[in-house]
């Protein structure tokens, strides 16, 4: 298998999952919130944030869909590495709020260091295309 196909695999991966954990806490916020890590329930109307939570996921999944689906394979392999930072913010603030050390680096740090890996195996599978000199005379084209 070459590595745009394990590399587009990977992403669909990312995507799904995402996607599915940011519908979870859209839809069923009281029950998907105990496996996010974090210690206790919001108080208060604190709920919201967990919807907030959600939509944000979601709006990352759809993020790595549109470039997915349009061949923006080099942006793709760069929002991959950034959207990273995401889950190593969750990873640490389960951290910094005394969760659970098994979820923050099982679930979110090990979620975020795969999507760095998968980010820059599209940055290297996109490299040779980057790096190709445009034939002289010829009009530039954009490379996906």
């Amino acid at each position: 298998m070459s590595l745009k196909k394990i590399n587009t695999v990977l992403t669909v991966a990312f995507v799904l999952f995402i996607l599915w954990f940011g519908m979870e806490f859209i839809l069923r916020p009281e029950t998907t919130a105990p496996t996010f890590g974090l210690p206790s329930w919001p108080s208060g109307d604190g709920g919201g944030f967990l919807i907030i939570k959600g939509i944000r996921d979601v709006v990352l999944a759809l993020v790595l869909a549109i470039l997915l689906v349009t061949g923006h394979r080099r942006a793709l392999g760069w929002v991959l590495v950034v959207e990273a930072f995401a889950a190593y913010g969750d990873m640490t603030t389960v951290l910094a709020h005394h969760g659970s050390v098994a979820t923050a680096l099982g679930v979110h740090g090990l979620t975020a260091t795969l999507m760095v890996v998968g980010g820059l195996l599209i940055l290297r599978e996109t490299r040779e295309v980057a790096a190709a000199p445009a034939t002289s005379g010829a009009t530039p084209v954009l490379q996906r």
